[in-house]
């Protein structure tokens, strides 16, 4: 029988690449985000290229209530959650903490945060009672790093490295895994939703090198969920070849 996971914001980017390949690799995958379309797509798409099942949850992780009703209206048959992947989160805005926009700060920490928090709380449960489960925790640079405009950004990603590094601590007694996982720049929708729709600002970030993708952090997903039960993953950071902190690139 299958291992189940469930992949937040898999509507795109990271979360839409780790749901196709742990489908490819006989993984039972249980998707979710707020944009239906896209979802109904990914649905689509995985049915057609794999023999592994999907079930399509839409909700949004910033409302505990829509959290605790999609979850639990998960049939008996998809309740055994072994794979959770924390992935859904964003970055909005570029203001100096003086000038920051209230609506950004907010929905930076409810998604990073309090939607990691909301989501990991219904499921983590289930996987102390079973003392078996993996989550992967979908934390950035900027959580190993501050730099300028970051500020609230920073603040939830260095916030998800601290989670992970207590919830390692917390479940270790149930045979949790806990990974953090810290990208450096990924070529996804992040840019442009940071620039709030801006895409030729967003574009000009990758420009005069090569980034990570998508596809990049879905394959180290798949490595960490694969190793044996005896191995756990703790800790990964990943950047580009040409990116050596934050905020230092090389562009040709």
């Amino acid at each position: 029988m299958n291992k189940i996971a469930l992949i937040t914001g898999a509507t795109s980017g990271i979360g839409e690449a780790t749901a196709l390949i742990l489908a490819e690799n006989s993984f039972d995958i249980i998707i979710t985000g707020r944009r239906n379309d896209l979802l109904d797509s990914l649905e689509k798409k995985i049915t057609s290229q794999t023999t592994s099942r999907v079930k399509k949850l839409c909700f949004d992780v910033r409302k505990l209530t829509e959290v605790k009703t999609a979850l639990s209206s998960l049939e008996t048959d998809w309740k055994n959650i072994d794979i959770l992947v924390n992935n859904a989160g964003l970055a909005v805005g570029l203001n100096h903490i003086d000038e920051g926009v209230v609506d950004d700060w907010e929905r930076m920490i409810d998604t990073n945060i309090k939607g990691l928090l909301y989501v990991t709380r219904e499921v983590s449960p289930g996987m102390a009672a079973r003392k078996s489960g993996h989550i992967i925790n979908i934390s950035s640079i900027a959580g190993k790093e501050a730099y300028e405009y970051g500020n609230v950004y920073c603040a939830t990603k260095h916030a998800v490295d601290s989670l992970s590094k207590t919830m390692r601590i917390d479940l270790l007694k149930y045979h949790i895994k806990v990974t953090n996982i810290a990208p450096g720049m990924v070529d996804t929708e992040f840019s442009t939703v940071r620039f709030k729709g801006d895409k030729e600002r967003a574009d000009n970030v990758y420009k005069g090198l090569t980034p990570l993708y998508a596809q990049d952090i879905a394959e180290t997903i798949l490595f960490a969920v694969s190793r044996p039960a005896h191995v756990c993953i703790n800790d990964l950071v990943i950047m580009p070849t040409a990116q050596a902190a934050a905020t230092l690139v090389f562009r040709e």
